[in-house]
């Protein structure tokens, strides 16, 4: 299959066969689109900024193409020097033996300072190891918040719900209104994964996976749990959640064509609907359940990471913890902030987008920042389990059939408890 070459792929092409002085090293990634592009953006300013390095990015398809991609040439001995690799992939590269060397160690050795403090809350663990020390480089980090539709609330005299208990209360009056009241675009990462995140609950053993990979076991089969599946049962039944598939799009169309008053969707997602979304809207956190003791802490990051890939000379190493430290300046962390949508990951990037004014002219971009750095919790900084991408895969399988009447919400998580934890335990013999 012959892919098309954007201008900047071709000229980064085109330095990286001229300038024969300078390292070359490659990155991987799995995003296309106007975030592809970004990406091919940052390697130009990267290569324009200085003289001993050549970067360039080759798209590999999707997020998970991108990471069977760097396996596989990794055990082959032709991977890349640095590959992009998704939230739910994380464990997988990182409990991969030998197969990276740590984003913290690679920056020191380039020769530059780094301090995991600098990175906000919701950030700072989530692609670190048990003892905070940062393995994956976050990039392309995201929130789950929920949009509105401000025509609907208006219309319905309502505001946005801050807690899903104030979602029931106001539910009636939007669909009194004309409204479907609710869908969301990813039910494992919004209503399983951060679901246990904004409300302080523990979704594995073993430090929810973080300390060790052997006999790590799901926490999804919990009271907890299946009370949020059967309240979102419920209100499908009575008209106030709608699900359209486990398709992104499929969810986010309608709330885009004003037929939906509220949308939880990604933060990473706003750029895009300022050009889609046919109606004003804006953005408020994602809720929490008030009656869930210790609930309201922050979620965590969605998005992927950057890995350094081990194996590779010092020269190569060494461009490489430039780019990682390049990528981590608040001026780069800035602009990638508001050509994606994507937040910026430190506290000094943040100030800088507060000091230009960034969210007086869009008050939404501000959302998902102000989400990651709520007051953390013991069960708040994320997850590491491997092979974590099937477990979604069984997660949607009965989730679909939990909304087409097919399984009981009980029965659904009983399944997902029983395959996910085979998984888990067939991780741990491969990284064993």
């Amino acid at each position: 299959m012959i892919k098309k070459i954007s201008l900047a792929a071709l000229a980064l092409t085109m330095t990286a066969s001229t300038t024969l002085a300078a390292t070359n090293i490659t990155w991987w990634h799995g995003m296309g689109g106007r975030n592809g592009e970004v990406l091919n953006e940052l390697a130009v300013k990267f290569n324009a900024a200085q003289t001993a390095c050549v970067l360039t990015p080759v798209s590999k398809g999707t997020y998970e193409e991108a990471l069977a991609s760097g396996i596989a040439a990794f055990r082959s001995g032709q991977h890349p020097n640095i590959l992009q690799v998704f939230d739910a992939g994380a464990a997988t590269i990182i409990n991969a033996k030998g197969a990276t060397v740590a984003a913290e160690d690679i920056i020191r050795e380039a020769g530059h300072t780094f301090n995991a403090e600098d990175y906000i809350q919701g950030v700072r663990y989530f692609y670190a190891d048990a003892d905070g020390k940062f393995v994956g480089m976050p990039l392309s980090s995201s929130a789950p918040i929920m949009y509105y539709n401000v025509e609907a609330l208006e219309k319905a005299g309502v505001e946005a719900p801050k807690t899903w208990e104030e979602f029931e209360a106001i539910a009636p009056k939007l669909k009194e209104a004309g409204y479907i009241p609710l869908v969301q675009s990813h039910l494992p990462w919004q209503m399983v994964e951060n679901f246990h995140s904004r409300n302080n609950l523990q979704f594995a053993t073993n430090n929810n996976g973080y300390d060790s990979v052997v006999d790590t076991k799901i926490l999804v089969n919990t009271e907890e749990q299946r009370m949020m599946f059967s309240k979102l049962k419920e209100w499908q039944d009575a008209g106030m959640f709608a699900f359209y598939g486990a398709g992104w799009n499929d969810n986010q169309k309608p709330f885009e064509e004003g037929k939906v008053a509220l949308w939880v969707g990604s933060s990473g997602s706003f750029g895009g609907l300022l050009k889609t979304a046919t109606m004003p809207f804006a953005a408020t956190l994602m809720p929490n359940w008030s009656g869930i003791a210790g609930s309201g802490t922050n979620s965590f990051i969605g998005g992927a990471a950057l890995f350094a890939m081990a194996g590779k000379s010092a020269e190569e190493n060494k461009c490489t913890g430039d780019f990682f430290n390049f990528i981590a300046s608040p001026e780069i962390q800035y602009y990638y902030h508001k050509e994606t949508g994507y937040v910026p990951l430190t506290t000094a990037a943040y100030e800088l987008a507060k000091k230009d004014g960034h969210y007086d002219r869009t008050p939404q971009a501000e959302v998902g920042l102000q989400q990651l750095m709520l007051p953390g919790g013991e069960w708040s900084k994320g997850y590491r389990m491997g092979f974590y991408p099937q477990i979604r895969d069984v997660m949607n399988r009965e989730f679909v059939k939990i909304f087409s009447g097919e399984v009981t919400v009980e029965d659904a998580f009983k399944t997902i408890e029983a395959e996910s934890n085979e998984i888990l335990a067939r991780f741990a013999k491969t990284a064993g």
